[in-house]
């Protein structure tokens, strides 16, 4: 009997470079020459809004970038933004092909992300090929770490919690799940994830 019936990846950190963390943001606002202070002043609240899809993108922007004239489009924004994503080195995308070849388990992942970037992400790098399910914070409603969100992925998952597996590169991520019940790793490189899967009898 396999280990865990379920496991669950972030994505951002994890499989790929985050998609909209404080480096890629400070990459893309010195691209457009947008001052940073004044753009994180007002990207936490929107931001939170835009992972739970309670706000567009548009609105998102609006509130962050285009709340005055600019001499570029949103459109250029967003994909500058979009391009921040690449595969992390030494990162587990890899893993997760394998896994998902070995067709032993659910996968699917854990993450926070808005909508349009989350989507950019899944089919550049075909995640949902690999992914039975997708609870990124998009779509549920909710983000990590709040409980919540983990109380919805059991509940939608069907499964105890003690047979899902949650992988994440971020401490607090990674203590909601265990809080929850389920088993986590905290995500540190390709080779210590597969020594802890290992020991776990996943591989």
């Amino acid at each position: 009997m396999f280990p865990f019936d379920v496991i669950l990846f972030d994505v951002g950190g994890v499989l790929l470079t985050n998609g909209w963390d404080h480096c890629e943001r400070n990459v893309v606002l010195d691209q457009f020459g947008l001052d940073r202070a004044e753009f994180e002043a007002r990207h936490p609240e929107a931001n939170d809004a835009w992972e739970r899809d309670a706000i567009t993108a548009k609105e998102y922007l609006d509130a962050t970038v285009f709340y005055e004239p600019r001499d570029f489009t949103a459109d250029d924004f967003m994909q500058a933004l979009f391009a921040q994503s690449v595969p992390l080195p030494q990162g587990a995308l890899s893993i997760l092909q394998e896994l998902a070849a070995s067709g032993r388990w659910m996968l699917g992942c854990l993450n926070n992300e808005a909508r349009e970037p989350n989507e950019y992400r899944f089919q550049k790098y075909n995640l949902r090929d690999a992914f039975d399910v997708a609870l990124s914070s998009c779509y549920v409603g909710l983000r990590k770490p709040h409980k919540e969100m983990y109380k919805r992925a059991l509940d939608i998952l069907g499964k105890p919690a003690e047979r899902i597996l949650f992988i994440d590169d971020r401490a607090e991520n990674a203590k909601g799940a265990r809080d929850a019940g389920m088993k986590a790793i905290r995500f540190e490189g390709a080779e210590q994830l597969r020594r802890d899967l290992e020991t776990l009898g996943v591989y």
